[in-house]
Protein backbone atom coordinates (compact mmCIF):
# COMPACT_ATOMS: atom_id res chain seq x y z
CA UNK A 1 0.00 0.00 0.00
CA UNK A 2 1.33 3.37 -0.82
CA UNK A 3 1.93 6.05 1.28
CA UNK A 4 -0.93 8.60 1.49
CA UNK A 5 0.27 12.29 1.99
CA UNK A 6 -2.15 14.94 3.01
CA UNK A 7 -2.09 18.24 1.19
CA UNK A 8 -4.57 21.10 2.09
CA UNK A 9 -5.40 24.38 0.44
CA UNK A 10 -7.96 27.49 1.35
CA UNK A 11 -9.94 27.80 -1.39
CA UNK A 12 -12.12 31.28 -2.01
CA UNK A 13 -15.34 30.73 -3.94
CA UNK A 14 -17.83 33.43 -4.90
CA UNK A 15 -21.07 31.54 -6.72
CA UNK A 16 -22.37 34.58 -8.71
CA UNK A 17 -25.57 33.11 -9.96
CA UNK A 18 -27.10 29.53 -9.78
CA UNK A 19 -28.30 28.45 -13.50
CA UNK A 20 -29.64 25.33 -15.48
CA UNK A 21 -29.58 23.48 -11.11
CA UNK A 22 -25.74 24.57 -10.74
CA UNK A 23 -23.53 27.19 -9.42
CA UNK A 24 -21.26 29.63 -11.73
CA UNK A 25 -18.47 31.82 -10.57
CA UNK A 26 -15.21 32.26 -9.69
CA UNK A 27 -12.51 30.25 -7.12
CA UNK A 28 -9.33 31.84 -5.60
CA UNK A 29 -6.53 29.87 -4.78
CA UNK A 30 -5.30 31.65 -2.03
CA UNK A 31 -2.21 30.53 -1.19
CA UNK A 32 -1.24 31.38 -4.94
CA UNK A 33 -3.24 34.11 -5.93
CA UNK A 34 -4.64 32.57 -8.70
CA UNK A 35 -8.44 33.25 -9.73
CA UNK A 36 -10.43 30.74 -12.48
CA UNK A 37 -13.60 30.76 -13.60
CA UNK A 38 -16.37 27.60 -13.26
CA UNK A 39 -19.72 27.04 -15.12
CA UNK A 40 -20.69 24.33 -12.67
CA UNK A 41 -20.12 22.85 -8.93
CA UNK A 42 -18.54 19.83 -10.83
CA UNK A 43 -15.97 22.27 -12.83
CA UNK A 44 -15.02 23.70 -8.82
CA UNK A 45 -14.38 20.60 -7.47
CA UNK A 46 -11.92 19.13 -10.96
CA UNK A 47 -10.64 22.86 -10.50
CA UNK A 48 -9.74 22.25 -6.66
CA UNK A 49 -8.57 19.08 -7.08
CA UNK A 50 -6.18 19.97 -10.07
CA UNK A 51 -5.04 22.71 -7.63
CA UNK A 52 -3.79 20.15 -5.24
CA UNK A 53 -2.00 17.75 -7.43
CA UNK A 54 -0.53 20.60 -8.96
CA UNK A 55 0.90 21.31 -5.45
CA UNK A 56 1.87 17.62 -4.60
CA UNK A 57 4.30 17.51 -7.77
Amino acid sequence: MKDKKKYSANFVVHVQRCENSTWQGTVVWAEKNITKQFRSALELLKLMDSALSEDEE
